[in-house]
């Protein structure tokens, strides 16, 4: 049970509308559709490999303060060994020489050192912002990202997202909201965590802004995800669902068209529709 004074609970109410605003930004909704570029994702990885290079050496040197301490788990938890194999899949061995930190993500880096040296207790929000998220919509992302680009079954470029030490994330990610109650802090202490969780999202807002501006000056058509549709028309054997492997149907037509054909009833729109903005409700906790 928790009360309205639990940091946990703080941070859901305080960052509400930080939520909204992230999850409507056109990169996150390209995302959930399934519309990332790779050139564009492989940037995207990139801000998030010097993010989180930041955040982890933060960590490590605030790992003994008892305003952070409860929170430090790095084998469970630390993301720059994995983001270190994206990167070799993306850009080769050299991929140190390839990449650059963007000015969005520098600002972000610079306010993580700044906290971690400086106001330790705010490196909590930072903490909470990132991995609460990752093992909540990240997980989603994770789907859409390896079937829209698709990228090897082996989880070859999305190493970021496996959390191979954490068997249960729910669990998980109860316990890491009960250490982080259980912090000594007081009220005063907690509105500025809160506060900074907002700076956080804001500053993630910025680094998707970017990307997105980017995105627009690349030539590569955005990935759809999707499988090729049949219209219905022409020659069936097309079709991904090929009717003679289905039991030999006759008179069926299409499955995958009747499929589609379905799916623009107003009805069945509503639904997706409701599903849509439920993955995109719990892909904001990654987006942040």
């Amino acid at each position: 049970a928790c009360s309205p004074t639990d940091l946990s609970e703080l941070l859901k109410e305080g960052t509400k509308e930080s939520h909204d605003r992230a999850e409507n930004t056109q990169f996150v909704k390209d995302f959930l559709k399934g519309r990332i570029k790779k050139e564009l994702f492989k940037l995207a990885t990139v801000a998030l490999y010097f993010t989180y290079s930041a955040l982890e050496e933060e960590m490590d040197r605030n790992k003994d303060n008892p305003v952070f301490a409860p929170l430090y788990f790095p084998l469970e938890l630390h993301r720059r060994e994995a983001l270190i194999k994206d990167m070799e899949y993306f850009y080769g061995e050299d991929w140190k020489e390839k990449i650059q930190c963007s000015e969005a993500t520098k600002h972000y880096v610079d306010r993580i050192h700044h906290v971690g040296q400086h106001e330790p207790e705010l490196l909590v929000a930072h903490a909470y912002t990132r991995y609460m998220g990752d093992l909540s919509g990240g997980q989603i992302l994770k789907k859409i990202a390896q079937r829209a680009l698709k990228l090897p079954s082996t989880e070859e470029g999305i190493q970021f997202y496996m959390f191979e030490n954490i068997s249960n994330a729910q669990q998980f990610k109860q316990l890491y909201r009960a250490r982080m109650n259980a912090l000594d802090l007081g009220k005063n202490t907690k509105e500025r965590i809160v506060e900074e969780a907002n700076r956080a999202f804001e500053l993630n807002m910025q680094v998707f802004n970017e990307l997105e501006k980017v995105g627009l000056s690349l030539t590569e058509e955005a990935q759809d995800g999707g499988v090729p549709v049949h219209d219905g028309k022409g020659d069936i054997r097309k079709c991904p669902y090929y009717a003679d492997k289905l039991g030999g149907m006759t008179g069926a037509g299409c499955p995958y068209h009747a499929a589609m054909s379905l799916a623009k009833q107003p009805i069945v729109q509503l639904i997706l529709a409701a599903w849509v903005a439920v993955a995109a409700g719990a892909a904001a906790w990654y987006i942040m």
